[in-house]
C-alpha cells in the first residue's frame, strides 16, 4: 500500500476536526499545484493550470466518528455520533479519543452484558445512548486529565492489504477519493494542453449535510465539478442485484443519480462527456443509480446558479463502519476516467 493512501487512511478527521487530514492533502497537493490554500471553513484547496474554464474536483476528507458528550463519576465516558453510524456495529470496538494535544487515548465501547439483561431488554437492540466508553480509569477527574468534553472519537486506525488488489482501511469513505484526487491532479500537471483551471478540493463536513462542497463550489464557482466519492458494493451477501450491481474490482462508477433524485440528478451532457471518455479510452467502469445517500454533489450543483456536475464513485463494501473493503483497481480507474472527463470537458462544456 501506498504511503500517501495509508497515511489517509489511518489519520483521523471527523466531521469539524479534519485539521490532521488536511495537512495531509496540503502536503500532497503542493507537490504538483501553483497554489494551496485552506478557506474559512476547513476546505484544503489546491489550484494548477490556467485556461478559460475552471473545473473543480472535490473529494471529502472527513469520516464519521463520535465526541465525547459527558463523563460520569466512574469515568465512563457517553458520546454522540457524528455521521451516519449503525448503532449494531459499536459495542466491543476499540475506539481512540484525541485530546487537545493530539495524544490518542484508547478505549473499548461498552454496554451492559446480555447475560444481566432482562428478557424484555434482550429483545430490544441497544443504543448508543445506552453505551460508554471505557478507557481503564476510575473516576470523572481522572478522565478530565487526559480528554475533554467536545474531543473527537474515532475508531481504531487500520488500514492493509487484505489480499492481491483488495485493501482494507478505516476512512475509506471518503480518504480512498482523496488518495484518487491527488493522483489525478498529478496527471493533470503533465499535460501541456490543458486549456483550464483545475481546482482540487479536499472538502470538510460532508457527512453531516455537504457543506464543504457548497462552500468551496461558491469560492471557486467552477463552469464544471466532478466529485470523487465512495460508494455501496453490492457484490456480498445480503444485497440483492437490483438493489446493487456494482463489483469491486469491475472499474469506477459513474453516478447518475443519487437519493430517488433528492440528490444529483448528473445533467445528459454530462453523462454523454463521461460515458464517451470512458468508452474512448478503454476503462473499466460501471453504472451506479443510487436510491439513498448522497455526494458533495447535491451541494454544489445546486449552487449559485447552477454548476454543471458529474460524480464518480469507487464501489467500498461496509461503508461506514470501523473498516471498509475496496478494490486498487477500481481507485486506478476513478483517476483515468476523471483525467479523461476533465481533459474532454475543458473542451466540449
Amino acid at each position: 500500500m501506498e504511503k500517501l493512501l495509508k497515511d489517509l487512511l489511518m489519520s483521523d478527521g471527523i466531521s469539524g476536526y479534519e485539521e490532521n487530514a488536511a495537512k495531509i492533502m496540503t502536503n500532497a497537493l503542493s507537490k504538483m499545484c501553483s497554489s494551496v490554500e485552506t478557506d474559512n471553513f476547513g476546505n484544503v484547496i489546491g489550484k494548477l493550470g490556467k485556461g478559460k474554464k475552471k473545473i473543480q474536483i472535490a473529494a471529502h476528507m472527513d469520516e464519521i466518528g463520535m465526541v465525547v458528550k459527558h463523563v460520569n463519576e466512574k469515568g465512563y465516558i457517553y458520546f454522540i455520533k457524528v455521521g451516519g453510524i449503525n448503532d449494531s456495529i459499536l459495542p466491543g470496538k476499540l475506539v481512540e479519543v484525541i485530546n487537545k494535544k493530539g495524544e490518542h487515548v484508547k478505549g473499548v465501547i461498552g454496554t451492559k452484558p446480555p447475560h444481566l439483561m432482562t428478557p424484555e431488554e434482550a429483545k430490544v437492540p441497544i443504543k448508543h445512548k445506552d453505551m460508554f466508553i471505557d478507557i481503564g480509569l476510575s473516576s470523572r477527574e481522572e478522565v478530565l486529565k487526559v480528554l475533554d468534553i467536545g474531543d473527537q472519537i474515532i475508531f481504531e486506525p487500520n488500514a492493509g492489504v487484505l489480499h492481491g488488489n483488495f485493501f482494507y482501511g478505516k476512512a475509506a469513505d471518503n480518504r480512498i477519493s482523496c488518495y484518487a484526487m491527488v493522483k489525478v491532479m498529478e496527471a493533470l500537471s503533465k499535460i501541456k494542453d490543458l486549456d483550464a483551471e483545475i481546482y482540487a478540493c479536499a472538502t470538510a463536513q460532508e457527512e453531516v449535510g455537504l457543506k464543504g462542497g457548497k462552500t468551496s463550489s461558491f469560492k471557486v464557482n467552477p463552469d464544471f465539478a466532478l466529485i470523487i466519492d465512495t460508494t455501496i458494493a453490492g457484490d456480498m451477501p445480503g444485497i440483492e442485484e437490483k438493489v446493487s450491481a456494482l463489483k469491486l474490482g469491475k472499474g469506477v462508477a459513474i453516478t447518475m443519480m443519487e437519493a430517488s433524485g433528492r440528490g444529483t440528478i448528473v445533467p445528459h451532457k454530462v453523462r454523454k462527456i463521461m460515458l464517451e471518455a470512458a468508452l474512448k479510452n478503454n476503462i473499466a467502469h460501471q453504472i451506479d443509480i443510487i436510491d439513498g445517500g448522497m455526494t458533495d454533489g447535491a451541494a454544489i450543483y445546486t449552487n449559485r446558479e447552477g454548476i454543471l456536475t458529474g460524480i464518480l464513485s469507487i464501489p467500498t463494501r461496509y461503508i461506514h463502519a470501523p473498516s471498509s473493503v475496496f478494490n486498487i483497481k477500481d481507485i486506478e480507474s476513478a483517476v483515468e476516467l476523471a483525467v479523461a472527463t476533465i481533459r474532454k470537458a475543458a473542451k466540449e462544456l
